[in-house]
């Protein structure tokens, strides 16, 4: 089954962002308000085909994470099918080819937004990611792939600590479920080209020159030039999705870009005829932004420190291993809008534990 067919519209979702979108970050969103899809940080296919083990902890995500999506990037095509299947193998609910990402050390080596100005790659690196989603469905193993044996290993101590992801990929493969592909992108690099973009990203072909289904696309509306400077062309988007809807019915369109509220998502998803949002900078320190009675909720002091705590718990919990000063530009963001909250965030940029955080706060 199709995911992103059963979510009920507008599908409001969280959107990923590198640094930012990791597990115990999702996880406050799903405590605290839930929203329709998640998309985990993007993850380089090229490092991770190589045997950088540590790039498993931006896959890790939990039971009440679903859909969850991976989301990869790079430039290799061998490393795609590679990355692809592996995320396969931890159970995902679908993945997801970043081409969209305007950092320069990205964009400018041809990976994330810079594949928009390279569409005949793009359109191969397209069929080689959905070649690997097939591949596992038909029952290729990891062996059969050639996946390094210390991630074949990482994936099966991620098993024992993690027994959803290994129920999930056993299930998919039993019952040959259907794992949709999506991408998120641009609506162009220097310059805006969408109509041309999304019809090169929806004419793409596999091996035996069939169009493949692209089952949803999230297009952010700034080019790679304009990075996150200026405002969301929500008309661009609108347009995009006249063509991805001429093109391929069949394919979801979701919006991105200065969304500030749960009213806002629902009124341009209206208004520019998509089917859904993401949200993303809003929801920095406002897990609440996805609750649907968002616009009646009087979000306290109490409340913010409350969730700040429970977010850096979390951090402990299932990042362990990672420096804790990650979480400061969390504490920052939660700790706004009240009394005091200046002062307090001073003294939590030199915060390095949870029970730091909760001395600081007095609790």
């Amino acid at each position: 089954m199709n995911f992103w067919k059963t979510l009920p519209k507008p599908i409001i979702g969280l959107s990923p962002m590198d640094g930012v979108t990791d597990a115990p970050t999702r996880q406050m969103a799903q405590y605290i308000a839930s929203p329709d899809v998640s998309i985990t940080e993007f993850v380089n296919v090229e490092g991770l085909a190589r045997g950088a083990i540590k790039m498993l902890d931006d896959f890790i995500y939990f039971e009440n994470e679903s859909p969850i999506v991976a989301q990869i990037y790079g430039i290799e095509l061998e490393s795609f099918y590679k990355v692809a299947f592996i995320a396969c193998f931890l159970g995902f609910d679908g993945v997801d080819i970043n081409m969209g990402c305007p950092a320069k050390k990205v964009a400018l080596r041809g990976a994330g937004s810079g594949l928009i100005k390279d569409p005949e790659h793009a359109q191969k690196i397209i069929a080689i990611t959905r070649k690997a989603i097939d591949d596992f469905t038909n029952g290729k193993t990891l062996e059969d792939a050639e996946i390094r044996p210390k991630i074949v290993t990482a994936i099966v101590e991620m098993y024992a600590k993690y027994p959803h992801m290994k129920t999930r990929c056993e299930n998919n493969r039993k019952n040959k479920n259907y794992i949709p592909l999506s991408i998120k992108t641009r609506t162009g690099f220097e310059a805006e080209n969408v109509e041309r973009w999304m019809t090169n990203i929806l004419t793409a072909k596999d091996a035996n020159n069939k169009i493949i289904q692209i089952d949803a696309i999230m297009l952010h509306g700034r080019t790679m030039k304009q990075k996150y400077l200026g405002s969301a062309n929500w008309d661009a988007i609108c347009r995009a999705g006249e063509v991805v809807k001429k093109l391929s019915p069949e394919t979801i369109i979701l919006g991105n870009g200065d969304i500030q509220s749960q009213a806002q998502a629902r009124e341009y998803s209206k208004i520019y005829k998509t089917d859904g949002v993401l949200i993303g900078r809003a929801t920095f320190g406002n897990p609440w932004i996805f609750d649907k009675n968002e616009g009646n909720l009087e979000i306290t002091e109490k409340m913010r420190k409350d969730a700040a705590l429970q977010h850096c718990k979390l951090f402990e919990e299932i990042l362990p291993h990672r420096q804790f000063f990650i979480m400061r530009k969390h504490l920052a963001w939660y700790m706004r809008e009240f009394s005091g909250s200046r002062e307090l965030r001073g003294k939590l940029m030199h915060a390095n534990s949870a029970k730091e955080v909760k001395e600081i706060f007095n609790f």
